[in-house]
């Protein structure tokens, strides 16, 4: 049953490098695990929708929703300058916004795409008349957009928990390290190469103005800054479920839209609404899909064939870590991050079990490795995006978006893999 597994994933491979949408290359696969290796089709499908029927599943759409609403209703033009009254006088300081502000809109929404979507049309050009080549403006935004898929509440680390049985509040603490020492990394490779640009800087404040500044801005930010102290603190309160985190998230930030930031309409709400329902359905398909397939291989006891002939390869845990992160970082790279978990995860955790990785840390080396992908070609959902966003070229982009993988992401990487403190020192701290 081995050969049949493997000729799935390569009919799913190949459907997805010919671009063919995602349910019908999971689709192609389930096909081939029903007609050549003769596996009931309808029983799958029944326990597919049953499994989503899980409350937890819940917040996916409804972060997806909070993110949306978000980003057209002026809290991310808020938050932005909130950041860049600290550093919009310092040389590369406008840069340092892109990724920071990246990152909190990542905790507020749990997407990459949000981030890339609500910020890159305010910075992007703001970062040119500054500046900055607009390809590497883009290229900035649209890998500090990943910080939203590791900066909880993450959506990847919902669905992890949810197919791995591991705590959801355990896995949002995994990928929180990591999150904020890829923001670190982003922020001094974006220093040193300001430097190389020609760019226009604000006049240093005086003290004075400084304080006026800072008071009005913090002032005017305030209830965009509630949002993420509301929904993480209510979560590791112990007072919400990340699902009713998510519902807190969509109720506060209509109000907040419509009556303080007057970014929202009714106009705009009701297109929020269509833009996540699309963007909601085509997740479900494809965790529906990409479900079925994982259970097939669990069912034909696939994951253990996959340990022990790993293990038949060699048993030296840093060679396996390696040998992991290749495929993790290969799978990024051809599917997108929750595709990438599903299928994924429930097959290499046994191994990760074995080799003594627990699964908590497990946890943050699937999100580091996935988050990258959404920026690795030939994938590279939010690298398209932010390449359509900043109105530049793919090939324009790839270049400076490489520069920040390699010398700000991929450190970070192996750090996780190998320095087990950075994922799980938080998850001990409240008792996981």
């Amino acid at each position: 049953m081995v050969e049949v597994a493997l000729l799935a994933v390569a009919v799913l491979v190949i459907l997805l490098t010919f671009g063919v949408p995602l349910p019908f290359c999971f689709g192609g696969a389930l096909m081939v695990m029903s007609f050549v290796g003769d596996m009931s089709m309808k029983g799958n499908m029944m326990w597919g929708a049953g499994q989503l029927m899980n409350p937890v599943l819940l917040a996916i759409p409804l972060f997806v929703l909070a993110g949306t609403i978000m980003s057209r209703s002026g809290i991310a033009a808020s938050l932005l300058g909130f950041v860049n009254v600290f550093v919009g006088h310092i040389r590369g300081g406008l840069g340092i916004v892109a990724s920071v502000s990246c990152a909190i809109i990542g905790a507020i929404s749990g997407s990459g795409l949000t981030g890339v979507a609500a910020i890159g049309p305010l910075l992007i050009p703001e970062m040119e008349k500054r500046g900055y080549p607009r390809a590497y403006a883009t290229a900035l935004i649209a890998n500090s957009s990943i910080l939203g898929l590791l900066i909880p509440p993450s959506v990847t680390m919902i669905v992890y928990g949810w197919v791995t049985d591991t705590s959801i509040l355990a896995c949002f603490l995994a990928t929180l390290g990591p999150g904020l020492l890829v923001t670190f990394n982003f922020a001094g490779i974006n220093m040193f190469m300001a430097r190389k640009f020609p760019l226009v800087l604000d006049d240093k404040p005086t003290m004075s103005e400084l304080i006026k500044q800072t008071s009005s801005k913090t002032f005017n930010a305030i209830p965009a800054l509630l949002m993420p102290v509301i929904i993480l603190g209510g979560i590791y309160g112990g007072i919400m479920t990340p699902t009713e985190a998510a519902a807190v998230a969509v109720i506060y930030a209509v109000p907040v839209g419509f009556m303080i930031y007057k970014g929202l309409s009714w106009k705009t709400l009701l297109e929020s609404g269509k833009e996540s329902a699309t963007a909601v359905g085509s997740i479900m398909f494809m965790i529906l899909f990409s479900l079925i397939l994982s259970q097939m291989f669990v069912v034909e006891d696939i994951p253990q064939q996959l340990v022990e002939a790993i293990f038949g390869i060699t048993d030296n845990k840093a060679l396996l870590l390696i040998f992991i992160n290749v495929l993790l970082f290969l799978v990024g790279m051809v599917v997108n991050d929750l595709t990438a978990i599903i299928l994924i995860a429930p097959l290499l955790l046994p191994l990760m079990t074995a080799i003594g990785i627990s699964p908590i840390q497990f946890a943050a080396i699937m999100g580091v490795n996935t988050a990258m992908g959404g920026v690795t070609p030939p994938y590279a959902s939010i690298l398209y995006l932010g390449a359509r966003i900043g109105n530049v070229k793919f090939s324009e982009v790839v270049g400076p978006a490489m520069l920040l993988i390699v010398f700000g992401y991929l450190p970070v990487v192996i750090l996780t893999s190998f320095w087990a403190d950075l994922s799980l020192f938080l998850p001990t701290v409240f008792g996981y």
